[in-house]
């Protein structure tokens, strides 16, 4: 180490320092700053020393043509005035000192802090597989019913016309025809007027089954009347006519269910031509009076049929298949006791 004449300690190899901001050694001193000058910008990374920012002309005003900034004159566009500025709103969600989140608040009840219902999932029928899935089950227990029903019908017709004995007490008390026609008419009423009653499981059931045997008992009755070569052909016939018109009915597109209302006038008509044959009992009018009631029927068959499928101008809930195997029974009833009648009095 030496020792310079100007007072100061030279050291021949100076330590060094790994670290930043330590004691500077003995006998070491910084060089004083210069004088700091207001008109001059300071800053960067060192403090002490003037940073020099060059500035640059400033831009043109825009012309009459471009888009002047906001709140500068131009020509040919007018002066507006600064936005005035929203209230400050708190934050909706949070509130309090402790910034907790506020409890949930219902539409329209303040106060209610209960949590949002969750979704229900809920079947939806659609238009597709679902709708005809459906559908094709209401057919199927329609027809199962209408089968049921018309298995006891020939269980009946048949022991009124090959059992003799039957047909003597029949013939002996025809009291027991109307006792028959009274039964028949309450669960009819019933499961025509009372649309709740025929969608409530079983009671639909018990009415149907009570109807059924009472119809069943009034056609033995009348087939009893006539002989058996007679009952037997008007049987097959009836069950080839009623074949055909239900198959016609579901595979063809046109719509009979749009004749519904000229069907029920013609109905209308056929009742009243019907007690005209009473007082004017002739053999042509009974003829031409069944013919017509069987025709009639048939039509009421075909357009009963097609308010099963549901894609036509009227069509059943599938709800209601009490009442649709009701209405083909009676069809089918009707068009076999019509033929009964037909060839009856062709035979004389």
């Amino acid at each position: 180490m030496a020792q310079s004449k100007s007072g100061y300690t030279r050291f021949e190899n100076p330590p060094q320092y790994s670290e930043v901001n330590q004691q500077a050694p003995p006998g070491f001193m910084m060089p004083p700053p210069p004088p700091y000058n207001a008109a001059v910008p300071h800053g960067g990374s060192n403090p002490g020393v003037p940073v020099v920012v060059p500035v640059a002309p400033p831009y043109a005003p825009p012309t009459a043509f471009g888009n002047p900034m906001y709140r500068q004159e131009g020509s040919g566009y007018p002066q507006h005035p600064y936005p005035t500025a929203a209230p400050y709103i708190a934050d909706p969600y949070r509130g309090g000192p402790d910034k907790k989140p506020l409890p949930y608040v219902a539409m329209g009840k303040l106060g209610h802090s209960d949590l949002p219902p969750e979704y229900e999932k809920k079947q939806f029928a659609s238009s597709g597989l679902d709708n005809k899935a459906v559908r094709r089950l209401f057919i199927r227990k329609v027809f199962s019913v209408l089968s049921l029903q018309l298995a006891v019908t020939c269980g009946f017709v048949a022991v009124f016309t090959f059992e003799p004995h039957v047909k003597l007490f029949v013939m002996q008390n025809a009291w027991t025809y109307l006792a028959g026609y009274v039964v028949f008419l309450v669960p009819y009423l019933v499961i025509l007027c009372c649309g709740e009653f025929r969608r409530k499981h079983p009671w639909n059931l018990i009415a149907l089954s009570i109807l059924t045997l009472a119809m069943s008992y009034m056609v033995g009755v009348i087939s009893s009347f006539y002989d058996t070569d007679v009952v037997m052909m008007a049987v097959g016939i009836t069950v080839l006519v009623c074949f055909t018109v239900i198959v016609f009915s579901l595979q063809t597109k046109y719509d009979f269910t749009s004749c519904y209302g000229v069907l029920f006038v013609c109905l209308i008509v056929l009742m009243f031509f019907g007690i005209l044959c009473i007082f004017l009992y002739n053999r042509i009018l009974d003829l031409i009076y069944s013919t017509l009631g069987a025709l009639i029927f048939t039509c009421f068959l075909a357009v009963d049929t097609q308010l099963l499928l549901g894609n036509k101008n009227l069509s059943l809930s599938p709800e209601e298949y009490v009442f649709a195997a009701l209405n083909l029974y009676l069809d089918i009833i009707h068009i076999f006791l019509y033929i009964l009648r037909i060839f009856g009095r062709s035979r004389g």
